[in-house]
């Protein structure tokens, strides 16, 4: 995926420079004023591209999207009555090799009581729609 934004970056940038060979050779005498507009026009065209690859580029997931047992972004997260999001496998691990217990809070916590966190759910979704670099590949 970055291979092509990069390709079309500098097709673009490639276009536009020709468009600016073009008209050089077209306009005699208006070389200076040909080239500002020109040396403008490549700078905007960076600006755009550089914004758009902003999401792109990987940074720190929010820790709100992730477990905080194994600090992954979640897949399956559920809540706990005391309010904590774990992910699903992992809190069902723990509760079934550590103890019926609820690893931050310390409180009882048995398997019945977990219940699915939609709204961390979809939050996970739309960053990952907006984030596809932080899909992890097993």
């Amino acid at each position: 995926m970055i291979s092509t934004f990069m390709e079309h970056r500098e097709a673009c940038e490639a276009a536009l420079k020709e468009k600016h060979f073009l008209d050089a050779s077209q306009k005699e005498g208006f070389l200076d004023e040909n080239a500002k507009s020109n040396l403008s026009q490549l700078k905007a065209l960076g600006r755009v591209f550089n914004k758009a690859a902003e999401d792109d580029v990987p940074s720190e997931v929010p820790d709100y999207l992730c477990c905080k047992i194994t600090l992954d972004i979640f897949r399956d997260p559920v809540i706990t009555p005391s309010g904590v999001t774990y992910e699903r496998a992992v809190i069902l691990e723990h509760l079934q090799k550590v103890g019926k217990f609820d690893p931050i809070t310390r409180e009882p916590l048995y398997p019945s009581q977990l219940a699915p966190n939609l709204a961390i759910k979809e939050a996970v979704r739309s960053y990952l729609d907006a984030h596809g670099w932080a899909y992890k590949m097993d």
